[in-house]
């Protein structure tokens, strides 16, 4: 097969940053999605700098012209997708707070982008992944979207209790299980990956795991082979693969 093609949005920095260095090292032509072209071409260069193939594609998940008009330049210029990676997705400060005290319009957003926005762009791509040999999509979830995780005392995310956040990777793991079902006789596996609790501007880098080390998993997933799962939710330990519950 001629050199893979991956679009990953929010791309510019953190996980989705090193996804695009892992993808590019592995000689793939990285296609790298940000809402902010300043910054969407710095990574671009910087990835450049290390001999990667990466481009950079203009694109704002919540905004459904700009998510068009991506699809129609990667099509006109590639022709097909192989991978989609959504990663872009955001946590608003004023929704960190209790639930009840959470504002509907900090609900909203956080939806807009971590739900509505990869359904918007992977109903866009999808026609560009079905010219794929073997397409994946891979979600960015979260261990707060796990009600397993969430619901357990034991567990160290247990007090973590963010209405918007956490109940927005809970229906994209319900997202991505619906896709896997409609797409399962084809060649194209969808999956959740948990990157675990990374240090990222999105938790102002508390967290314990470096972007590096939460990009494996999206890695692992986006280049699964035809024996990989579909409709799957892994990652976050010190296991590849490991299953987490829903």
């Amino acid at each position: 097969m001629s050199t893979r093609i991956a679009l990953i949005t929010g791309a510019n920095k953190g996980i989705g940053f090193e996804t695009a260095r892992r993808l590019g090292g592995l000689g793939w032509t990285v296609l790298v999605g940000a809402r902010s072209a300043e910054l969407g071409e710095k990574a671009v260069a910087a990835l450049a700098g290390e001999d990667a193939d990466a481009r950079f594609v203009h694109l704002d998940v919540t905004d459904a012209d700009g998510i068009g008009a991506a699809a129609e330049r990667i099509e006109r210029e590639h022709g097909r997708l192989d991978v989609l990676v959504n990663n872009a997705g955001i946590a608003p400060a004023d929704a960190a707070v209790a639930p009840s005290e959470t504002p509907l319009d900090a609900m909203r957003r956080t939806y807009e982008t971590n739900v509505f926005g990869v359904v918007a762009v992977t109903n866009a791509m999808l026609p560009l992944l079905r010219r794929s040999p073997a397409g994946r999509i891979v979600n960015l979830s979260s261990e707060l979207g796990s009600l397993g995780i969430v619901t357990d005392p034991s567990s160290p995310f247990f007090p973590v209790n963010l209405l918007a956040y956490n109940s927005s990777k809970t229906a994209l793991n319900a997202v991505t299980v619906a896709y896997a079902k409609e797409l399962a006789d084809t060649p194209i596996k969808v999956n959740a990956a948990n990157p675990g609790y990374c240090a990222t501007d999105m938790n102002m880098h508390t967290g314990f795991r470096t972007a590096v080390q939460g990009a494996e998993e999206v890695v692992r997933l986006a280049t699964l082979d035809e024996a990989g799962p579909s409709g799957a939710f892994q990652g976050g330990t010190d296991e590849p693969g490991a299953p987490l519950p829903w």
